[in-house]
């Protein structure tokens, strides 16, 4: 656990000059600290060096983690960055500040009613399916205007970005642009896209927010059941 500290330190560091070198503020680009099959213990190292972001996969795992940990750290907001499923979304919402992975209109729907039911309105951002791979999640990128239209104007989701995880064995940069450019024409200000390996790519095309697990808290343990 003594590790976390040192590798968010270098993390922040490497943020920070790829931002200058993009001519950016440092503080424009949000470290998402991704703690999935990570236990409690590595979480909370992180929050004593300082990290207050963190992104999850599954919702059953966030909720076995987060309570409690949000007791003695009410600071922390916590993104939902994997899929979904419907009937988890009241879950969701009670759960997570930020729904990165609303992909799909049942889902979106779900998500509206489940807000007006809770009184409670985490931020979403639409998940983009930027090299249409039928085994990923997401909305196809010819699609993904008119979704951010039906999600914020018709439904009324408070929709704040877009977020992307290009192929594995593709370049990132022109799935960065992409997504980039649906943003800007959908009049959306804030860009989730950039891992471990290419965070860097990521901030100078513009990522307001970078999700980084293996780099801070290392190889991932076994997916829990």
């Amino acid at each position: 656990m003594s590790d976390v500290a040192a590798n968010l330190a270098h993390i922040r560091d490497r943020m920070a000059k790829a931002a200058r070198g993009a001519e950016r503020a440092p503080d424009s680009v949000t470290l998402i600290a991704v703690s999935k099959t990570q236990p409690a213990e590595a979480v909370e190292a992180a929050l004593v060096a300082g990290q207050r972001v963190f992104g999850e996969n599954r919702v059953q795992e966030a909720k076995s983690k987060y309570p409690a940990l949000r007791e003695t750290w009410p600071d922390l907001e916590l993104h939902l960055i994997g899929p979904l499923q419907t009937n988890k979304v009241g879950e969701a919402v009670a759960l997570f500040d930020v729904v990165q992975s609303v992909d799909r209109e049942k889902l979106a729907r779900a998500l509206a009613k489940e807000m007006d039911k809770q009184g409670r309105r985490p931020a979403c951002f639409i998940q983009v399916n930027t090299g249409e791979e039928p085994q990923k999640a997401g909305v196809l990128p010819a699609e993904a205007e008119a979704f951010v239209a039906l999600c914020r104007d018709s439904l009324a989701l408070p929709v704040q970005g877009l977020m992307c995880i290009p192929p594995f064995e593709e370049p990132p940069a022109p799935h960065f642009a992409l997504l980039r450019g649906i943003a800007e024409r959908s009049g959306l200000s804030q860009l989730s896209m950039g891992m471990s390996g290419d965070f860097e790519t990521a901030i100078a095309l513009g990522a307001t927010h970078v999700r980084v697990g293996t780099a801070i808290f290392g190889a991932r343990l076994t997916q829990p059941a």
